[in-house]
């Protein structure tokens, strides 16, 4: 079970969602009892019956920021860059016209120290450094630049969904995007949180269901394969997390008590698990996560989850084998498949508990 090769699955390209269901709530959502490995295909909004009134719900309000930018060299030459850290205070520098951040950039050839690139509206970034595939880049903006990105930049989708540069990007500004969202700094959505609505979390909390957030933003990782053959060789990208007294409190509570903590996503699961003491207490803080969960690892928080499919060979579907086990995920996933559920971050859901 520690073979890359044991998290491969044959996934039709079809099946990968490149557009979000009308509604939001309108997915599918495949149920899985890990005890016994039933399955059951449900409806997105039929969550609101497969929860107790005692369980509580722990969602991610990172915020998607509109952080890839397409702009031109001095040389003339195309350039793109997505800013990876900008939920991270410490990178900012003291006023708010010039920023310092860790970027990916894609262009002819690798931009080196003192590269200028021009984007719309008078923003330029200055590259000062590059190591491990990383820039830093120093960012100057005629104004705020917070406002100036929100206006310029574009959501910094997934490779697998496919876009035209060109187009407007204001149905993946509102959907690329939780409607819980708060916390500005994550470069991925986390894509379980998709599906839910207002009215499907008001119906959650008057059936007595607590629901709470942690922040995690998804970072660059999240892009990045497996390269090892032996899973336990891989080793995860740091990100910002935050959890608040308010949030370990709750956790806490519902664990002593002997009720559920349902996570929604695998940004949730990453961020309590990497909080929790060995006796299974919650701590509040904030701080940077690395947690690599894989089969083997022990939970200490979780008891149910809501998550989207993954792709083959992936950290994520290697988490979600950790809490279900490893064939059952995969016979879960066949049984998707056959079944043509929509995969990835536009696509359906699971419920595993």
């Amino acid at each position: 079970m520690y073979a890359l090769h044991d998290y491969d699955y044959h996934l039709p390209e079809r099946l990968i969602a490149q557009n979000p269901a009308a509604q939001r709530d309108g997915s599918r959502l495949l149920h899985l009892c890990r005890n016994d490995g039933t399955l059951a295909h449900r409806q997105f909004h039929d969550l609101v019956d497969l929860l107790a009134p005692s369980d509580i719900l722990v969602v991610n309000d990172t915020r998607v920021v509109p952080g890839r930018l397409h702009g031109r060299k001095e040389t003339g030459g195309k350039a793109e860059l997505l800013i990876l850290d900008y939920g991270e205070p410490a990178f900012a520098e003291g006023d708010d016209e010039r920023r310092v951040y860790h970027c990916l950039i894609k262009a002819s050839k690798q931009a080196a120290a003192g590269t200028r690139i021009y984007f719309a509206e008078g923003l330029v970034a200055e590259v000062q450094d590059f190591a491990d595939g990383i820039y830093t880049v120093a960012f100057s903006a005629p104004g705020s630049f917070d406002d100036l990105l929100g206006r310029i930049g574009r959501m910094p989708l997934p490779p697998y969904i496919k876009r035209d540069a060109a187009d407007p990007d204001d149905a993946d500004r509102r959907r690329y995007q939780t409607v819980y969202a708060k916390a500005q700094g994550a470069i991925a959505a986390p894509t379980a949180g998709l599906h839910f609505t207002d009215t499907i979390l008001n119906r959650i909390r008057e059936k007595g269901v607590t629901i709470t957030p942690v922040t995690l933003h998804v970072g660059y990782g999240t892009f990045v394969p497996v390269r090892v053959g032996d899973i336990r060789d891989h080793r995860m990208h740091e990100e910002w997390f935050s959890i608040s007294t308010e949030t370990a409190r709750q956790v806490n509570q519902a664990k002593d008590e002997g009720r559920r903590v349902v996570a929604v996503g695998t940004t949730s699961v990453r961020t309590l698990e990497y909080a929790a003491r060995e006796n299974g207490r919650l701590l509040p803080g904030s701080g940077r996560c690395d947690l690599f969960i894989y089969p083997g690892y022990t939970f200490r928080i979780i008891d149910a989850m809501i998550t989207n499919f993954h792709l083959p060979k992936s950290t994520l579907l290697m988490l979600v084998s950790a809490f279900a086990g490893r064939k059952t995920m995969l016979q879960a996933y066949a049984e998707a498949v056959r079944e043509k559920y929509r995969f990835f971050s536009y696509g359906d859901a699971m419920m595993i508990e």
